[in-house]
């Protein structure tokens, strides 16, 4: 299975409480962005390796202040899903519609900035998905610069290195060590598959219990 039949999956049979329920199965008990990172459509499930861009804020107009930006969208590659570090900043609008554009045209599936973005009813039209602390209407320019890029980074309080599997819904995003990725589908389909047939049978009047005791989900 390539990559895009693999996020595809996680997609349509997986969702994030049971992703993060196995990962803490594991030993992996900090792979949760914080609860302000939430999606622009409630209805967006994204999966893919992590592009890590990091930026600090700045107070400044420096010289090229879109270089590093612009090379980290530009080496984009098919599957991916942009994490963008701000270090939390509430001063730079690092993300918008232009960005969102060429990362989906270079195959991008999605992006997480742990910070403001802009231009949310033209990313909502391009139904590109984008999870966000807020929005802001403010130029990068002046306000943050990205320094650097596929490199382990921060988001979230969770620590992302490139490669590693984003897997993002209504609920939250997970970060999945790259190294664990294919154990914690195998694991999460067959949690899932058994909390279906739990609510299934709870529907049909079992007691928790009865349904607990035959499928070891909760």
């Amino acid at each position: 299975m390539n990559d895009n039949e693999l996020f595809d999956l996680m997609c349509e049979k997986l969702y994030t409480a049971v992703v993060s329920d196995t990962l803490d199965e594991l030993g992996h008990r900090n792979q949760v962005m914080r609860e302000n990172i939430v999606p622009l459509s409630l209805e967006w499930i994204v999966a893919g390796r992590a592009k890590t861009i990091l930026a600090v804020d700045v107070h400044h107009i420096p010289e090229n202040p879109y270089e590093k930006e612009i090379a980290a969208v530009d080496s984009v590659k098919p599957g991916e899903i942009v994490v963008g570090c701000t270090n939390e900043s509430k001063q730079n609008g690092l993300w918008g519609e232009l960005l969102s554009t060429a990362s989906k045209a270079r195959g991008a599936r999605g992006a997480i900035v742990d910070g403001l973005i802009r231009d949310t009813k033209k990313i909502l039209e391009l139904d590109f998905p984008v999870f966000a602390t807020g929005t802001k209407p403010v130029d990068s320019k002046g306000r943050g610069l990205v320094i650097d890029y596929d490199v382990p980074v921060v988001c979230g309080g969770v620590l992302v290195y490139p490669g590693d599997v984003i897997f993002a819904d209504r609920d939250g995003v997970v970060c999945i060590p790259q190294n664990l990725v294919q154990e914690v589908v195998e694991i999460a389909l067959d949690k899932a598959t058994r909390e279906n047939h739990t609510r299934d049978e709870l529907l049909v009047g079992k007691t928790l219990r009865e349904v607990y005791d035959k499928y070891g989900v909760l």
